[in-house]
């Protein structure tokens, strides 16, 4: 009996908290500080570009208007109409997946993969870790999340776990997507708004790319190392060993490759690319990333000769295994939906701000930075976010000497970091709830990461309030 066999043994299951209950919880939290935080509200102006943003001295009292506790499955169901595209685009990547994965293609490529590979695991994942870091540089993760179930099997059969793959897929991102050097959706925005060139200062935000690949890659690397000398130390362990494909004779038994199994891995190879493509080229949308989902489903299941009605059932039986994703991201959006109702967002925002100002002036980098990080657990969109509080921060750099570049790169730091950690973000719920991880648990990883992050991001917001990054 092997060693690792041996420790499932002594290794008690662990109970996991549903994490639906965690974000149902922070919910009522949300419900709970409009009854609490005083009612506040900036006026709104529209930009010539069709843009709204708000008015930052505009902002004065209202009325308390607190959300009433039985109203919370309203907004829950407000949250679902306004992620609706979203939603339904995660139900077509769990049935297209399904149909691949029954297929038996999947298995056996991830299997022959794992057995080539499992010498030089820590090279792949490095590999896999830079060419997310890559992707994310213009989008956002949430348009691959399919790529999560596929990437915890692969882990899982390189022997590593399903943390691992989640470590891969959203440090790439927190690399790529926060250190903002291409993102139209977060430093494009803000710096049309603060009146700066577009993609200025990309020397410097290439910098912070590089640092936080250099950084992230290590703990990456390192984890991997750990978990490989023992399985035992994840927190996932319980779980993951449930999986066969930690079995290197489990691997074998799906068989090997065959013609038909070699046309399912290129269909799915090939819709990846296409959906990449799309959305980097023709600006695709959930709709069109829908569509090809469940083009892959039909193509997938004709190539491995399964039935119409095999295809059909498969298909609405990978969507019910979407079912969870579904009511967390809805859950995550009615949180800005009650505390807009409850007009104690705009509050919160106003209150970081004034904070700042009695910030000593050394610290005031640092500290906006913070202060993003805070409004993006209430506001996690980064459009929505830059909306709503660079017309604050960018008067308050003018006011304290600070660059609007600066300012601006601590809003992309507050905005992308802390993604991976909060239960109202959309797309790390998606992600968690695609591959059945219990959000209790992969906080038990990312929280050293996180911490990580901050440390870097405020020395590197530091750094650049003293050169004075610019222009202007």
């Amino acid at each position: 009996m092997s060693e690792e066999k041996n420790a499932a043994i002594a290794v008690k299951p662990r109970k996991a908290m549903n994490t639906l209950v965690i974000i149902f919880a922070v919910v009522c939290l949300a419900c709970l500080m409009t009854w609490v935080i005083p009612a506040g509200e900036f006026n709104r102006v529209k930009l010539e570009s069709g843009r709204s943003v708000v008015d930052g001295g505009s902002f004065h009292w209202v009325q308390n208007a607190p959300v009433n506790f039985l109203l919370i499955p309203l907004h829950i169901a407000k949250g679902a109409r306004s992620a609706a595209d979203l939603l339904f685009m995660l139900l077509c990547s769990g049935a297209a997946f399904a149909v691949v994965i029954q297929s038996g293609a999947m298995h056996s490529s991830i299997g022959e993969l794992a057995l080539k590979y499992r010498g030089r695991k820590t090279l792949f994942v490095l590999g896999m870790f830079v060419l997310f870091c890559f992707i994310m540089l213009t989008r956002g993760l949430v348009e691959f999340v399919a790529f999560a179930p596929v990437l915890v099997m692969i882990c899982l059969a390189l022997g590593l776990d399903s943390i691992t793959a989640v470590a891969i897929m959203t440090g790439g991102t927190a690399c790529g997507f926060a250190t903002g050097m291409l993102q139209p959706s977060t430093t494009l925005i803000a710096q049309e708004l603060a009146g700066l060139p577009p993609f200025s200062g990309i020397e410097f935000r290439a910098l912070c790319f590089v640092l936080y690949t250099i950084l992230t890659g290590f703990l990456i690397w390192r984890y991997t190392v750990k978990i490989s000398r023992d399985p035992t130390a994840s927190p996932m362990y319980d779980l993951d060993r449930e999986e066969s494909l930690r079995d290197p004779d489990a691997i074998r038994a799906y068989g090997p490759m065959d013609p038909g199994k070699w046309l399912v891995c290129l269909a799915t190879v090939a819709s990846m690319a296409l959906m990449v493509w799309g959305s980097i080229r023709w600006k695709w949308q959930y709709q069109e990333l829908s569509a090809t989902f469940i083009g892959l489903a039909i193509v997938a299941g004709a190539f491995a000769r399964m039935s119409p009605s095999a295809i059909a059932k498969t298909f609405v039986e990978g969507a019910k295994t979407m079912v969870m994703v579904f009511f967390l991201v809805a859950s995550a959006r009615a949180i800005s939906s009650i505390l807009t109702d409850g007009c104690v967002l705009d509050t919160i925002v106003y209150g970081l701000g004034e904070g700042l100002k009695r910030v000593p002036a050394v610290l005031q980098g640092p500290a906006m930075f913070i202060a993003n990080l805070l409004i993006n657990t209430v506001i996690p969109s980064g459009s929505g976010q830059a909306a709503a509080v660079m017309p604050i921060m960018l008067p308050l750099a003018d006011l304290i000497g600070m660059t609007r570049q600066t300012a601006i790169l601590a809003f992309n730091f507050g905005d992308g970091f802390c993604n991976w950690v909060i239960p109202t973000s959309s797309a790390l719920m998606a992600v968690l709830g695609i591959v059945n991880m219990p959000f209790d648990r992969w906080m038990k990883y990312s929280w050293r990461v996180f911490c990580w992050w901050v440390a870097l991001g405020c020395i590197l917001v530091a750094v650049a309030q003293a050169i004075h990054l610019g222009p202007f």
